[in-house]
């Protein structure tokens, strides 16, 4: 499995982005697809997941509200889409693709198996 992220940029607060990834190889329905987030001097966070079909979607709680998952299936792509950005989502994304990662830990970045390149997301006040 191979990911490509894109999508990233500058927007102002309150601003929408859409980040997108972008998948090749044999992906199976329950294969847990999550964004993870990476801002300059913190850890990786949790940002949102579901499975590759699209159901059972997580948010963490500071992107409720503003975040949601959507999927392209004629272009095996998952998308991101960000509403009322924030200077705070400033971060680097990532998507990921667990094989077998249980519903309790979906937050957890160690239980994915596939990562993209990550895309900068940038949002000024």
């Amino acid at each position: 499995v191979q990911l490509q992220t894109s999508g990233g940029g500058l927007v102002q607060a309150g601003g929408s982005l859409r980040l997108s990834c972008a998948a090749s190889g044999r992906l199976f329905s329950w294969y847990r697809m999550g964004w993870f987030r990476q801002a300059p001097g913190k850890e990786r966070e949790f940002v949102a997941s579901s499975h590759w079909s699209g159901s059972i979607t997580y948010l963490a709680d500071s992107v409720k509200g503003r975040f949601t998952i959507s999927r392209d299936n004629a272009k095996n792509t998952v998308y991101l889409q960000m509403n009322n950005l924030k200077p705070e989502d400033t971060a680097v994304y990532y998507c990921a693709i667990g094989v077998n990662t249980p519903p309790a830990k979906v937050k957890v970045s160690n239980e994915y198996d596939y990562w993209g390149q990550g895309t900068l997301v940038t949002v000024s006040s």
